[in-house]
C-alpha cells in the first residue's frame, strides 16, 4: 500500500496496525482482507481436527465420553484463557507476531500432538495449542474492520468468517480420509506441515505491509471517552448472549460424531462427514448475519437467533439418521455462525480504539474458552443420562439465558 495523503487523518488504530486505508465493500477483494481469510483458514486447521477425530482417538486411547470431552476441552480452555493476554498484547505491540503465532505456532503444536505417545502428553500439547492460538482473533478482527467503511463492517467480518468456516468444513472430510489410511496421528502431522510454512510466508508479507508501533499517532477524543453506563449494560448483555449461543451450540455439536456412531451405528467416517455438514452452514451464515446486522440492526438479529437456539438443540431428540439430522445440523451451524460476525461488529462499534482488542480478547476468552468448561459437563451428562436428555437440558439453559439477556436489549436496534 503506497503513500496515501489520507493516512495523516486516519485514526490511531489504522496507523498502529499499519498503512491500512478504508476501502469500499466493492473493492473488498482487492485489499488485504482475502489474505486474512486465508490466514483464518490456516489458524483453525489443526483445532478443527479434534471433534471429527474423537471416535478414532477414543478407540485408540480407550477413553470414555468424559475423557473424550476433555480432548476438546483442553484446547478450548487454554485457547479461551490466552485470548485475554492476546488482546492486551495486540493493543500494545501490534498484530504481526500474534497473528503468525496463531498459525505457525499452532501448527508446531499440531505436529507434537500427532507425535504424542499417550493421552496425558496429547492433553499437554492441546493446552499449548490453545496458548499459541489465543492472540489471532483479537489481533485480526480490528484489522478486518479497519479495511472497510463502518456501514460494511458486519459484511466484512462475515466474509472473513468464511476462512474459519472453510477450515471447519473441509478439515473433517480431509481428516477422515487421512485417518483411515494413516490413523488420527497422521492427520495432525500431514496438515501441520503446510500450515507452519504458510505462517512463515504470512509473517514476511505482514512485515512488508505494516508500519511499526512507533508510528502511532496521539490519542483521539473517541479513544479517551469511556462508554456510557447504559451502553456498558447493553454491551455486557449483548456479548453474553453471543457467547452463550456459541458455547452451548459448539459444545453439543462436538459430540455429534460420537452421537452418530453410537446412536445410529454409523461409521466413524460418516460421523466426521456429518460434523462437517454442521460447519458447512458457515459459508453463508456468517456473511448473511453480517448483512442482516448492517441492514436490520445487530440487536434484532442476535435476539432472534438467541431465542431460537435453545429449542433447536431439543430437536436432536427427534431426528433420525438421514435428512432430518442433516437439516438440524445445518440450522444449528447457521445459528452459531450468524452470531459470530454480529457479536464482533457490535463490540467494535461500542468500544474505543485504545481498548478494542482487549475487550475483544475478553469476548474471545469466553466464547472460545467456554466450551472448555462445558464439554466435560456435557460428557458427564451423556455418560449418566444419555444424549436425548442432555440435548434437552442444555437447550433449556440456553433459552433461559437468551430470555434474560433480552430484557436488557429489547427495543434497541444497535
Amino acid at each position: 500500500m503506497g503513500s496515501n495523503p489520507t493516512l495523516s487523518a486516519t485514526p490511531p488504530l489504522y496507523r498502529k496496525e499499519g498503512a491500512i486505508s478504508r476501502s469500499s465493500f466493492g473493492s473488498f477483494f482487492s485489499g488485504l482482507v482475502p489474505l486474512f481469510v486465508l490466514a483464518h483458514f490456516s489458524h483453525h486447521l489443526i483445532a478443527a481436527l479434534l471433534p471429527p477425530l474423537l471416535p478414532f482417538i477414543r478407540d485408540d486411547l480407550a477413553v470414555d465420553y468424559s475423557q473424550a470431552g476433555w480432548v476438546v476441552s483442553a484446547f478450548n480452555l487454554s485457547y479461551g484463557l490466552s485470548q485475554l493476554p492476546g488482546g492486551w498484547l495486540s493493543d500494545r505491540f501490534g498484530p504481526r507476531i500474534l497473528t503468525v503465532s496463531g498459525i505457525s505456532g499452532v501448527a508446531l503444536c499440531g505436529l507434537l500432538i500427532g507425535l504424542s505417545p499417550n493421552y496425558i502428553m496429547m492433553i499437554t500439547f492441546l493446552v499449548l495449542l490453545g496458548v499459541f492460538g489465543g492472540g489471532y482473533h483479537p489481533a485480526t478482527s480490528p484489522l478486518v474492520s479497519a479495511s472497510v467503511s463502518e456501514k460494511s463492517r458486519g459484511r466484512a467480518l462475515g466474509l472473513h468468517q468464511i476462512g474459519g468456516t472453510a477450515s471447519f468444513f473441509l478439515t473433517p472430510l480431509i481428516a477422515a480420509g487421512i485417518a483411515s489410511a494413516l490413523g488420527w496421528r497422521g492427520s495432525f502431522i500431514a496438515l501441520a506441515i503446510p500450515t507452519f510454512l504458510f505462517g512463515i510466508v504470512l509473517y514476511v508479507l505482514l512485515g512488508r505491509r505494516y508500519t511499526p508501533r512507533s508510528d502511532r499517532g496521539p490519542a483521539t477524543t473517541e479513544s479517551q471517552t469511556p462508554a456510557a453506563p447504559t451502553r456498558w449494560r447493553h454491551l455486557v448483555a449483548f456479548t453474553t448472549l453471543g457467547i452463550a449461543i456459541q458455547v452451548f451450540i459448539f459444545s453439543m455439536m462436538s459430540f455429534i460424531p460420537l452421537f452418530v456412531v453410537d446412536q445410529f451405528q454409523a461409521s466413524k467416517e460418516t460421523g466426521a462427514a456429518l460434523f462437517s455438514l454442521y460447519h458447512f452452514a458457515g459459508f453463508w451464515a456468517g456473511p448473511l448475519g453480517g448483512y442482516l446486522s448492517d441492514r436490520l440492526g445487530r440487536v434484532p438479529v442476535m435476539l432472534t437467533v438467541g431465542i431460537l437456539a435453545g429449542p433447536l438443540l431439543y430437536l436432536f431428540n427427534l431426528v433420525s439418521f438421514g435428512w432430518s439430522i442433516s437439516l438440524v445440523l445445518v440450522i444449528a451451524g447457521t445459528a452459531q455462525y450468524i452470531s459470530m460476525p454480529v457479536s464482533e461488529a457490535y463490540i467494535i462499534s461500542h468500544t474505543g480504539q485504545h481498548n478494542r482488542s482487549t475487550i475483544l480478547g475478553i469476548y474471545y476468552f469466553a466464547s472460545r474458552g467456554g466450551p472448555g468448561l462445558l464439554l466435560p459437563a456435557v460428557g458427564y451428562l451423556i455418560d449418566h443420562f444419555g444424549f436425548g436428555p442432555s440435548f434437552t437440558m442444555v437447550g433449556a439453559v440456553l433459552l433461559g439465558l437468551a430470555l434474560a439477556c433480552s430484557t436488557f436489549l429489547w427495543g434497541s436496534r444497535d
